[in-house]
């Protein structure tokens, strides 16, 4: 189960990477149209139009059309971070409650019906005492797929930031020296490898991941817009340096170390008392 635990959260990105790649070319076939103060619909008018020209008033303001997509993610980051937080004790929550899931699975091996029904009944009682959402992890990921794809439009679809440029690179086209696509890889797979890190046990599975995912960004990447991938360099710098606060796995391995050693105590000096208590007797 510890090792299901990372395989799900790593399955979870997987999936949302390979719907960003899917929905952005879905949105840019639906529309290449520019947008204005004239654009009508919730989506064009008050998403794409709105957003992109929140995006010009921060490069206004802050030096350029890179720093504002910059600005800009670092804003995105900090107001979901809430739910970032949420996530990331949820996931230590769901750690702790390994041991007793584990249980549950030995209490019912039967792969029939009856006995999964009655283990996920009684899993669902556990996450609830424990106060534990198993899909909490989906919701950072769901407030960020519709940001990926307005911010898709609203660069493809504004004159401006689609023209514009940002040290080497021409925001509306690709990277031609590959540095964002690796720069995201590479913070993918620094995040990924920290988020594994605190998993009390790992496989061959979860490792594997750990290296897929970063080649999986850094090939999508190649397709993308450089201020798309420059969003996804941004956002996963973020991501490294929220990891490492919120969810720092040495930290959490120093503190489950000491629990482990005082479980071990406490067995050792139970174990004493018991080992005591029947000499006494025996005298």
């Amino acid at each position: 189960m510890k090792e299901e635990a990372g395989l799900k959260k790593q399955g979870k990105k997987a999936l949302s990477l390979t719907g960003i790649g899917l929905l952005a070319v879905l949105l840019a076939a639906c529309s290449n149209q520019p947008v204005t103060s004239h654009s009508t619909g919730i989506w064009d008018h008050y998403i794409v139009y709105n957003g992109s020209q929140f995006i010009l008033w921060l490069a206004k303001h802050f030096g350029g059309y890179g720093m504002g997509i910059i600005i800009f993610t670092i804003l995105v980051r900090i107001l979901i971070l809430p739910l970032m937080h949420y996530q990331t004790k949820s996931m230590l929550k769901m750690q702790e409650l390994q041991p007793q899931l584990k249980a549950l699975q030995q209490k019912y091996p039967g792969r029939d019906r009856v006995s999964l029904q009655k283990m996920q009944t009684e899993q669902q009682k556990l996450y609830k005492e424990a106060g534990v959402n198993p899909f909490a992890s989906m919701l950072p990921l769901l407030v960020q797929l519709p940001i990926m794809w307005a911010l898709y439009q609203a660069i493809w679809r504004s004159p401006e930031l689609k023209t514009g440029s940002f040290l080497w690179l021409q925001l509306g086209h690709t990277d031609p020296y590959f540095v964002m696509p690796l720069l995201a890889a590479l913070f993918t797979f620094i995040s990924s490898w920290l988020s594994m890190a605190s998993l009390p046990e790992k496989n061959s599975m979860s490792t594997t991941m750990t290296y897929v995912m970063p080649i999986m960004i850094f090939v999508m990447a190649l397709n993308f817009s450089a201020a798309i991938t420059l969003y996804w360099v941004v956002t996963n710098a973020f991501q490294v340096v929220q990891t490492m606060l919120l969810q720092n796995p040495f930290k959490i391995k120093r503190e489950r170390q000491a629990r482990q050693r005082q479980e071990r105590q406490r067995k050792n000096r139970l174990a004493h008392a018991k080992k005591n208590a029947y000499r006494g007797k025996k005298r």
